[in-house]
């Protein structure tokens, strides 16, 4: 894949996980499809993965078009050209995305959302999964990236630090409980079908619906 480009935004989070990320999601899916993207960012995962995955159609969205730009200056530098133009999504509201025509219900084979959970307020995990349970396909996934708590692992030091940091920021921030995701996951009709650990303490987690 790709090096950084450094007259664009760049974040090092991005360079730095998408590598193993993509090593996942070559594995997971198919050779064509289509993916909505929560929370792109500078669209550094949007470029890189559809510019991987030529046979698929990649929707980026975030809850602010502040960014989108740069989204389009990554996908045009990559020739990306399988990324969709951004649309401005907050999975709170009702509707997907919140502004322009509705997505369809069970329009994605693919729903990927990275580093969200653990700097929005713990609502949008519920928001999430119900969004992801109305607009993905049969047989389609959710795949959610970041760092998380769980009950029976010690958690790192440098995830208690993140933490800590995190709720010093804002007090609706902070690493989420993968116990309490999982049960948010449920009531949304959706399971926890695969857990893959991954560098910096991160865990990338695959949610399907529930037979």
């Amino acid at each position: 894949m790709h090096s950084p480009t450094p007259d664009l935004p760049c974040s090092t989070a991005a360079e730095r996980n998408r590598g193993p990320i993509w090593g996942v999601l070559r594995r997971l899916l198919a050779p064509s499809g289509h993916a909505l993207e929560i929370a792109s960012g500078t669209g550094q995962h949007a470029a890189h993965f559809a510019h991987a995955l030529p046979g698929w159609s990649w929707q980026p969205s975030d809850v602010s078009d502040a960014g989108f730009a740069t989204v389009q200056g990554w996908a045009d530098r990559l020739q990306a050209r399988n990324v969709r133009r951004p649309v401005r999504l907050d999975v709170l509201d009702s509707r997907w995305p919140s502004e322009g025509a509705p997505f369809a219900d069970g329009a994605f084979d693919l729903i990927f959302c990275a580093n969200m959970l653990h700097i929005s307020p713990w609502p949008t995990c519920a928001a999430l999964m119900r969004g992801a349970a109305r607009h993905l396909a049969p047989g389609g996934a959710l795949v959610v990236y970041g760092p998380f708590i769980e009950a029976d692992l010690p958690t790192a030091p440098s995830n208690h630090a993140f933490d800590a940091e995190l709720r010093r920021r804002h007090p609706s921030w902070g690493l989420r409980d993968l116990e309490a995701v999982r049960t948010e996951a449920q009531g949304a009709g959706l399971a926890l079908a695969e857990r893959h650990a991954l560098p910096a303490n991160n865990l990338l987690l695959v949610f399907r619906a529930r037979e």
